[in-house]
């Protein structure tokens, strides 16, 4: 069983017709934007869904490429045939249908890493090329924490950053079920 793939426009007939729009993206990038009435269910934390049987299930991230990345686990989850939005969240908005977007939200944790590493990176060689050759060794040491994050799917610099005040649950709004 896998995810049927269908357009933005098609998904929102779907869901004007009453099916249940469900977007697995984890839960500081929900809380960002999102398509109104989705249902957050987080790909990290995804069991079986306990959905009403007589409603068609659509599936969204961002881009599209982590719900056609795990069609599979997706589908078993749904228990039924099911669908996914070609090209995403970026495609329905691009389609000209409305997302919620809440600014005051931090950025997502993910967008924070990048933003973290490569400021530090570059930091690492400019200090490096123009105060003393020893400051290669941060851009080194980042280097090597993406490649064991990127091997162990555990990032220390996301814990981290996680516990940043701007990230603190209390600053955040409560994630809506649809």
């Amino acid at each position: 069983m896998s995810l049927t793939p269908i357009s933005a426009d098609r998904a929102a007939e779907l869901v004007a017709a009453g099916a249940l729009l469900v977007d697995i993206r984890e839960a500081d990038e929900y809380r960002r934007e999102k398509i109104a009435g989705a249902l957050s269910r987080p790909l990290s934390a995804l069991s079986a869904l306990a959905l009403p049987e007589e409603r068609a299930i659509i599936f969204t991230c961002r881009s599209g490429a982590r719900t056609t990345a795990h069609a599979d686990r997706l589908a078993a989850a749904a228990g039924r045939p099911a669908f996914r939005i070609e090209g995403g969240l970026d495609a329905w908005k691009k389609a000209g249908h409305a997302a919620v977007a809440d600014r005051r939200q931090p950025l997502e944790l993910m967008r924070q890493v990048q933003i973290a590493a490569g400021s530090l990176v570059v930091a690492g060689a400019a200090l490096g090329a123009f105060v003393h050759p020893g400051f290669y060794a941060l851009s080194a040491f980042v280097g090597a924490g993406l490649v064991f994050a990127g091997a162990t799917g555990t990032c220390a610099m996301a814990r981290l950053l996680r516990h940043a005040p701007w990230n603190r649950p209390a600053a955040t709004a409560a994630i809506t079920t649809g």
